[in-house]
């Protein structure tokens, strides 16, 4: 069938149910309101209905976040216009044909009405009474506050939420992709709680409609049963109330599942477990089934209480306790989950523990892997921390890290290594430490459950918590409890995630140490890549006028004053032309700096505004040409007071332009650039030195300060 259908242009049986199902039921819904219904269709429909809201429900149940079943509010108009119309295709039955019977309307409702009736209509009407106002008081009530409080504060975080989304995909975090991704979801999330704020008004009008058709289908059928069909009092009642209350609880229990799911839907926190483990995960708390245990037992002994039934339940609740204290002990959670991660990432997303579902190895057994690490960059983690990097909890770490390696990679032109992440529980809870190679470049400790209080200007008021230096820029901090976010920033901290802080330093630890990370590989990458282009230009340099070595030793002289190489064209062009020269390595990058210096100027302020600049008095800078000339290739030999008055001096500048939200450069003689740059860089790590002539000339400056041999001048 379906390769005729194909045939015929008409597409697969799938898609062409899909297309018309939806159509046709909701005509069927507007028909069974207006035609009469056989009995049979009737029973099938009802049928249907409860299955329907069965459905429904145990999807909700399922769902590890509301967004996942974001047709609900459609499926619950469907459901409801449903149950509606068979509503009034039933009072039709009820009201025409209830005199010959309680199987007049069909064996479902004769079925539901002798179940709850039991021979007793009184009972059967208080039971159908409880069961609205369970559904309409309680259930409906409470998910339609929820449904409203919910999308009014959806609403009223968005803005919130796209700016926290730009700021993290100007910072790298994110790419664009996934900012455009994440955008929609908040567009997506608005759109869904303002829907269930609207869906929960039709459970609402359900319950209240229930009601009435029940009401009318009392009165009318005994109205009919005695008027027209002249039967007694007691027999009009026994047959008209019968299915009158079989009708309502047949449509009831539907609207209860479905008020229930919506209750469910619009309370649900997002999680990666469905209902059930989210629930039992949180309640399984031994500490918390001792004290149940202890007031049942105490109950137990109460004269006049059923004591048997009280002590066995607090048995249960004790043993329960016991389980739990044995089997899954929260208290060692955390760190017999740092035992089990041998390695938390090996790559650019890789940030769980190893997963190949080998063999485990054997104790007395050493690998080379423990004792040789070739990862380039590596993040050591103590067992406190882990949960940062665990993707079941949404840690966001390795993810951050993969948007600062995208970013630098892109301001520095070639590909930054994947960034090793493992635990290591030689570290204290909170530490973590950062390696280039095998050497250690950074440590420090980050708080998962607090935040970073960063004092600004205005911050006058001192916050309770752990007092710390930043460890990118040396700050004073303080590590606050989550809840005081709003009130630090109200004195004027910046709060920072803890994530945000590791992160921060990594990308200065990276771009710090840039020029260790290129190797002749990577080299040689970038070098296949630009032949697709310029084929000829790479095969008469690389390796004909400069070998690879040596090509990679320049480009890593490059980095180290962190001078992009993305241009890698001009690179070899320009080589090309000082083939002829003899040049060192050294001598070589320095020869490539005007070229190349654009590149990194204007990553550092834009286009539109002057570059900030610090600048030597003529005294000085004559001063240090002469103690260069005069040293040779000894380098600069500065006394130590004046240059520990000059590094003052530049960090003082350099300070106040980043107060300023502006990140300044020091412009000096190139006869001495190279040499000062060196002594500048091991006390100001972000500090920039460029050469008179390295500056584009079509550039505006801003000096805003000069440094003499005694005090700093500001301009």
């Amino acid at each position: 069938m379906e390769m005729t259908l194909s045939r015929l242009g008409i597409g697969n049986v799938k898609s062409l149910i899909g297309g018309f199902v939806m159509p046709i039921g909701i005509l069927v819904l507007v028909a069974m309101m207006v035609l009469p219904l056989p009995v049979y269709l009737l029973d099938t429909f009802f049928v249907s209905n409860i299955l329907l809201s069965l459905l429904i429900l145990m999807v909700a149940m399922h769902t590890h976040r509301p967004l996942e079943f974001s047709s609900f509010p459609t499926l619950l108009l469907i459901a409801t216009v449903l149950r509606l119309g068979l509503n009034v295709a039933s009072t039709r039955i009820i009201l025409g044909n209830g005199h010959e019977g309680s199987s007049a309307a069909g064996k479902v409702i004769e079925a539901f009405g002798q179940f709850v009736i039991a021979g007793n209509f009184a009972v059967g009407m208080f039971v159908f009474v409880i069961l609205v106002i369970i559904n309409l008081v309680v259930i409906t009530k409470g998910a339609g506050r929820v449904s409203e409080v919910s999308a009014r504060f959806t609403l009223d975080a968005m803005p919130g939420k796209q700016m926290a989304i730009d700021a993290d995909l100007n910072a790298g975090v994110l790419s664009n992709e996934e900012a455009k991704r994440r955008r929609e979801e908040i567009t997506q999330e608005a759109d869904f709680y303002g829907a269930m704020d609207g869906a929960s008004k039709f459970v609402k009008g359900d319950a209240i409609a229930g009601i009435l058709i029940l009401a009318i289908n009392i009165i009318g059928g005994l109205i009919i049963g005695l008027a027209q069909h002249g039967l007694s009092l007691e027999s009009a009642a026994e047959s008209y109330i019968l299915l009158s209350i079989g009708d309502g609880l047949v449509a009831q229990i539907p609207s209860l599942l479905l008020a229930i799911a919506t209750a469910i839907i619009v309370t649900r926190v997002s999680s990666t477990q469905d209902m059930a483990k989210h629930i039992g995960r949180q309640v399984s708390l031994f500490r918390a089934w001792v004290p149940v245990a202890g007031v049942l037992l105490l109950i137990g002994f109460v004269p006049g209480m059923p004591n048997l039934l009280f002590l066995f339940a607090a048995a249960a609740a004790g043993l329960t306790a016991y389980f739990l204290r044995n089997f899954t002990p929260e208290d060692n959670e955390t760190a017999q989950s740092a035992k089990g991660t041998a390695a938390l990432g090996g790559g650019q997303g890789q940030g769980g523990p190893d997963e190949d579902g080998g063999e485990p190895t054997s104790p007395d057994q050493i690998e080379l892997s423990d004792v040789t690490d070739n990862s380039p960059v590596s993040i050591q983690l103590g067992y406190g921390l882990i949960e940062m990097v665990d993707e079941q909890t949404g840690g966001p770490l390795v993810n951050r890290i993969t948007g600062v390696r995208k970013q630098i990679s892109r301001n520095l032109g070639f590909v930054i290594p994947a960034v090793r992440v493992r635990d290591d529980m030689s570290l204290g809870a909170n530490q973590y430490r950062l390696r280039i190679g095998q050497t250690i470049v950074g440590e420090d400790e980050v708080y998962p459950d607090r935040k970073l209080a960063i004092p600004g200007e205005q911050s006058n008021l001192k916050l309770s918590g752990i007092d710390v230096k930043e460890p990118t820029f040396g700050i004073d901090a303080t590590w606050i409890e989550a809840h005081k976010q709003t009130e630090a920033e109200s004195q004027g901290y910046v709060v920072v995630e803890p994530e945000t802080v590791l992160t921060t330093h990594v990308s200065q630890i990276i771009t710090k140490y840039a020029g260790e990370l290129l190797g002749q590989d990577d080299v040689q990458a970038l070098l296949d890549n630009l032949s697709n282009s310029a084929p000829s230009l790479v095969q008469s340099v690389v390796p004909k006028l400069i070998p690879l070595h040596s090509l990679t030793g320049i480009l890593r002289e490059l980095l180290a004053e962190r001078m992009p190489i993305s241009d890698l064209r001009r690179i070899l062009e320009t080589l090309a032309n000082l083939s002829g020269k003899n040049l060192s390595v050294s001598e070589s990058a320095e020869a490539l700096r005007p070229g190349l210096a654009g590149l990194l100027v204007q990553q550092i302020a834009p286009l539109s505004q002057p570059l900030p600049v610090i600048t030597l008095s003529s005294e000085l800078e004559h001063m240090l040409i002469q103690m260069v000339r005069q040293s040779g290739e000894a380098g600069l030999m500065l006394d130590n007071a004046l240059a520990e008055k000059m590094i003052k001096s530049i960090n003082s500048a350099s300070e106040r332009a980043s107060a300023e939200g502006r990140q300044a450069v020091m412009v000096v003689s190139p006869a001495i650039r190279k040499q000062l740059s060196s002594i500048i860089r091991h006390h100001i790590d972000d500090m920039i030195v460029l050469g008179f002539t390295e500056l584009p000339d079509s550039r505006k400056i801003n000096v805003i300060a000069t440094i003499s041999g005694e005090d700093e001048q500001q301009n």
